[in-house]
């Protein structure tokens, strides 16, 4: 018997889910996804750095589309190995993204595309690390034919819409000095931590502020996301630290972003920049997504997050978010994705592409 789409769907999104691929150890992973594109007959290839490429990857006649999904997971929380129950398929990297990679895979082996355009199919590591650890740059970099594609869609967990472009995300390091005492005398100390406690104050009464792009909607947000000091109970700190992210919209330079979370920082403690992330344009209007949207009649989102989409946008790719997992389900413990979900996606794709 011949299994329908939703039994292979769900059947290659359980195999995907049940090979370990935490971030740095997806060897194994890009090993099956090769093999898989090998075994039916798609032309693949081993990209190095735990890359693998397949389907068309060079311009032609037609439009070239790349899709694109990362191999890593966040680590395990108790859910692996997977599990098909309920109409879904659970475990790590369900949603994020273990089911794009098997939407992708079987669109592969379909032979989808070649009508109105051409696939080519971009698996890689390390998305889940800082941007300057991750794989896709270095690929992009060495593999001139996929930067000459015309649209790559980055297969992101966005509940079957498009989202587009993305906020650029800044990691930093406050810290505070002050001079170290006696906590029964504090008056002949400085307490680091009692700044710290000031700085933060100030960067938490900064409101969100709303931006629109092409009539889509960006929060401009940033927050305190650790704070460590101290080093005994009777002991007044002499230094602080705190992690601070800042997420700013599409539009803004990151080097004007870097010197607004500065004017915000500095007065209060010495700010070191840990990595910058730009954002990505949205390009809702450019034809092919235009295209995409009439033939699944999608909702068009903003991204109120960063994804690899500005890594594409930086080498001239236009790039999109379109996925079958719910961003809600990413991360989590209960991940898990919608086997319905998985089939509206690649039924899309495959008549979008001919």
């Amino acid at each position: 018997m011949v299994a329908t789409p939703s039994e292979r769907l769900a059947a290659r999104t359980l195999e995907l889910i049940d090979v370990p691929s935490e971030s740095r150890d997806e060897r194994a992973l890009a090993g099956y996804v090769l093999g898989a594109l090998e075994a039916g007959g798609v032309a693949g290839r081993d990209a190095g750095d735990t890359c693998v490429l397949g389907g068309v990857l060079e311009r032609g006649e037609r439009p070239l589309v790349l899709l694109a999904g990362h191999l890593d997971t966040v680590p395990a929380q108790g859910n692996h190995p997977g599990r098909i129950e309920g109409g879904a398929v659970h475990g790590l990297g369900a949603a994020d993204m273990k089911g794009s990679l098997a939407v992708m895979l079987e669109l592969a082996l379909a032979g989808a595309g070649g009508g109105a355009v051409d696939l080519g199919y971009v698996f890689f590591g390390r998305e889940e690390l800082p941007v300057a650890e991750g794989a896709l740059t270095p690929l992009l970099g060495r593999e001139p034919g996929l930067r000459g594609a015309d649209l790559a869609v980055m297969m992101e967990p966005t509940a079957g819409a498009i989202q587009a472009g993305c906020l650029g995300n800044v990691n930093a390091t406050w810290t505070f000095r002050g001079r170290g005492g006696h906590s029964a005398r504090p008056w002949l100390a400085d307490n680091a931590v009692h700044r710290a406690g000031a700085g933060i104050a100030s960067l938490a009464a900064r409101e969100p502020v709303a931006h629109r792009f092409e009539g889509l909607a960006f929060t401009e947000v940033v927050s305190v996301t650790r704070v460590v000091g101290g080093i005994a109970q009777n002991v007044v700190p002499d230094v602080a630290t705190a992690h601070v992210n800042y997420r700013y919209p599409p539009g803004m330079p990151a080097a004007d972003a870097q010197a607004r979370l500065r004017g915000w920082c500095e007065p209060h403690g010495e700010l070191h920049i840990d990595s910058d992330a730009p954002s990505a344009p949205v390009v809702a209007g450019h034809p092919l997504v235009r295209s995409l949207v009439e033939a699944g009649d999608l909702a068009v989102e903003a991204k109120q997050a960063w994804t690899p989409i500005a890594e594409f946008a930086a080498h001239g790719l236009p790039a999109i978010n379109l996925g079958p997992g719910d961003p809600a389900m990413a991360h989590t413990r209960e991940e898990r994705v919608e086997i319905a979900a998985l089939v509206g996606v690649y039924e899309l794709l495959a008549g979008w592409a001919g």
